[in-house]
C-alpha cells in the first residue's frame, strides 16, 4: 500500500501545487490522451523488444509483488528453521538415509506436509531436497556446499531481479519518448504556423505535455516500483540464504540447536524470530 500511497501523495502534490499557481488543467486533459497512447505504446512496444514472452508475463507478476511486499514474515522464518532443525536433527541422530523419504518424494513427506507454504515453494523444496540429497552421498564438504548454495542462490536472485530491471529499462526509457512525442508535437505545430499566438501557444503547451509525462512517469512511477520491487526481492532472497547457513552449520559439525541459531541470524531484522520464540516452535514441533 506504500506504493499506492506515495504515488497518490506525488500527485497531489505535483498537481496541487499547478492548480495553487494558477496553472489550468484543460491543456494538460486535452493533450493528455494522445501524448499518453505514443509514450505508453512507445514504451510497452520497446518493453516487449527487449524481453521474451516468459520475462514479459515474470515482469508483470512483479508488479503484484510490488504492492504485496516481501512474502516471507516472521512466522514463515519460524517454520523454515524448524523444518530445518528436524532435517538436521534427524541426519545426526539417525544418518544422512534417513532423511531419503523426506527428500526423494517431498510431496508425500509428513514433514514436508506440516509446513504447506515451504511445501509450496519451488525454490525451498529443491533447495533443501537437493543438498540433503547431496549429504547423504558423502558430499559433506561445508566450504563445497557452500560455494555451489552460493552460486545457486546467486542464479535465483540474478534471474528474479530481471523483472526489476525491466521495469527500470522502461523507466530510463521513458524521459526520451517523452521528448519523442514532444518533438512530434512541436513538427505539427511548425506545420500551423500561421496560425494566430494563441493557437500556437496551446499546440506547443500540449508538445511540452509529453515530455512532463514521459519525466513523472520514469521517476515518479516505473523507478520507484524498481526500486520497490528490487528491495523486495532481496528481501526474499535472505529467506533462501537460511537454508544455505543451517545446512552448512550442520556439516561443520554444530549441534541441531546450534545450527538453526546461525541459521536464525540470517533472517532480516524484522522478521527474525527471537531466540525464545523459536525455542518454542522447536519445543511444540511433532512430525509423525
Amino acid at each position: 500500500m506504500n506504493t499506492i500511497g506515495g504515488f497518490l501523495f506525488l500527485l497531489a502534490t505535483v498537481f496541487g501545487g499547478y492548480a495553487i499557481s494558477g496553472g489550468s488543467f484543460g491543456l494538460i486533459l486535452h493533450a493528455l490522451p494522445l501524448e499518453g497512447m505514443m509514450i505508453g505504446g512507445a514504451a510497452i512496444g520497446a518493453f516487449i523488444m527487449a524481453n521474451s514472452m516468459h520475462d514479459v508475463k515474470h515482469t508483470l507478476g512483479g508488479f503484484g509483488k510490488t504492492l504485496k511486499g516481501c512474502r516471507f514474515h516472521k512466522h514463515d522464518y519460524t517454520e523454515i528453521l524448524s523444518l530445518m532443525f528436524y532435517f538436521v536433527r534427524l541426519a545426526q541422530t539417525k544418518g544422512a538415509m534417513a532423511l531419503e523419504p523426506h527428500i526423494e518424494k517431498p510431496e508425500e513427506s509428513a514433514a514436508f506436509a506440516k509446513f504447506p507454504k515451504i511445501k509450496t515453494d519451488h525454490h525451498a523444496t529443491a533447495l533443501i531436497c537437493d543438498y540433503l540429497r547431496m549429504v547423504g552421498m558423502n558430499a559433506d564438504d561445508p566450504h563445497q556446499i557452500e560455494d555451489v548454495m552460493a552460486r545457486e542462490l546467486k542464479k535465483i536472485k540474478h534471474e528474479e531481479l530481471h523483472a526489476a530491471h525491466a521495469i527500470q529499462n522502461i523507466a530510463d526509457a521513458l524521459p526520451a519518448l517523452g521528448i519523442v512525442a514532444a518533438v512530434l508535437g512541436v513538427v505539427k505545430t511548425m506545420g500551423s504556423i500561421d496560425q494566430p499566438p494563441t493557437i500556437l501557444g496551446g499546440m506547443i503547451g500540449g508538445a511540452l505535455v509529453g515530455t512532463f509525462l514521459g519525466v513523472l512517469l520514469a521517476y515518479g512511477l516505473m523507478g520507484p516500483i524498481a526500486a520497490r520491487l528490487t528491495a523486495v526481492i532481496e528481501e526474499e532472497c535472505l529467506y533462501y540464504e537460511v537454508i544455505r547457513a543451517v545446512i552448512v552449520a550442520h556439516l561443520q559439525g554444530n549441534a541441531p540447536q546450534v545450527s538453526v541459531e546461525i541459521g536464525r541470524k540470517v533472517a532480516p531484522s524484522h522478521s527474525m524470530p527471537s531466540f525464545q520464540e523459536l525455542e518454542v516452535s522447536l519445543q511444540e514441533l511433532q512430525i509423525a
